[in-house]
């Protein structure tokens, strides 16, 4: 299959992405060693966009959600490749906003039932006193659009008005968005990678063990940047039963496809809550939280993981009609490779042990 990976020069994005230039060499890698062509693409400018209509691959591989372009347009990949009838791995722009903005994914998943802790979104001055907060201290005070623990440190655990304040100007100056405040939840933090594998969901749900630091555990950008967190697998089957249900349940209110990657962490009752969506997740070979979480649950390789992760978008571009009349046309003059040697009996496929094969 002729497929090209599309980023664009993105070391100092704050949204999520798979990653820099060297995550695109790995993922190239992988699909080489599957026996398609493959390239990669880095796009800057709607003419580097438009020559890659001209070339009509069979596939795009998305590895940032959208292109800044020169004029401060933001050029959302997804809908480009969508008006432009090329196939594309991923959500749909629509969906991908729940990415985007923590706020509205929260709203999303807590109109479909599942639990999230109580939040707002404010800017600096728009509350005045402590009695002005919609809901009462502990809070935890992160901006609303960035990814990466990006805003995040031990300053976002607030206590009091003053520290409130603090951080909400300190993260609006930086970032120049609004600040989102939630409820803080002091329980256990997880992460659940998901693929879709048609219509089923296969999950690989971790547990995150931040360093503390003054009595408190916080996962933020430089933990996640010194790699000083742990991993483990989640042993309670109790525990486990619950993530995934939330993760599965979750997934499927944002309306994702392909691929993403859903943030749980516990309240002081051990009630498991909804944090976030990362529906185009890091895909750095070693230190990821995608990849390394199917790595320990089921012990797939990199380049498995990256086969499966294509699959969604692969059937998508075989069942559409006026891509399968233009296809032996195509530049790669071979059939679509779908992945059918992975058993899946180990797998949590929607909250389930699965019993066929891919």
């Amino acid at each position: 299959m002729n497929i090209e990976i599309v980023t664009t020069p993105n070391d100092n994005l704050k949204e999520t992405g798979f990653g820099p230039h060297l995550v695109c060499q790995s993922i190239l890698q992988s699909l080489l060693d599957t026996d398609h062509i493959a390239v990669i693409t880095i796009c800057d400018t709607i003419i580097d966009l438009y020559s890659i209509i001209q070339r009509k691959p069979d596939l795009v591989v998305i590895v940032v959600k959208y292109v800044n372009l020169k004029n401060g347009e933001k050029l959302w990949l997804s809908d480009f490749f969508e008006e432009n009838d090329i196939a594309y791995t991923g959500s749909q722009k629509h969906i991908l906003s729940y990415d985007s903005n923590k706020a509205s994914a929260k709203s999303q998943v807590s109109a479909e039932g599942i639990d999230t802790a109580d939040f707002f979104v404010t800017v600096p001055g728009q509350h005045q006193t402590e009695e002005d907060l919609p809901i009462s201290f502990p809070l935890f005070i992160k901006p609303s659009d960035s990814a990466n623990g990006n805003g995040i440190d031990v300053k976002s655990l607030v206590l009091d008005f003053e520290h409130y304040q603090e951080k909400v100007n300190s993260i609006h100056d930086q970032y120049n968005e609004n600040v989102l405040v939630e409820e803080y939840l002091g329980g256990r933090e997880f992460t659940v990678a998901v693929i879709e594998n048609n219509r089923d969901l296969i999950v690989a749900p971790v547990e995150i063990i931040p360093p503390e630091e003054g009595g408190i555990r916080i996962l933020g950008s430089k933990v996640k940047n010194n790699n000083t967190e742990i991993l483990k697998l989640i042993a309670d089957t109790d525990i486990l039963s619950k993530v995934i249900d939330i993760a599965e349940k979750s997934f499927r209110a944002l309306g994702a496809r392909d691929f993403g990657r859903i943030d749980i962490k516990m309240d002081h009752r051990g009630q498991c809550q909804f944090i976030e969506a990362n529906l185009v997740p890091g895909m750095k070979r070693n230190s990821s939280y995608f990849p390394r979480a199917f790595e320990m649950n089921f012990g797939l390789d990199y380049e498995t993981i990256v086969i499966l992760m294509i699959q969604g978008a692969i059937r998508r571009r075989m069942n559409f009609p006026a891509r399968a009349e233009r296809y032996p046309t195509a530049p790669s003059a071979r059939p679509p490779k779908l992945w059918s040697g992975l058993r899946l009996e180990n797998l949590h496929v929607a909250g389930r042990k699965a019993d066929s094969t891919l």
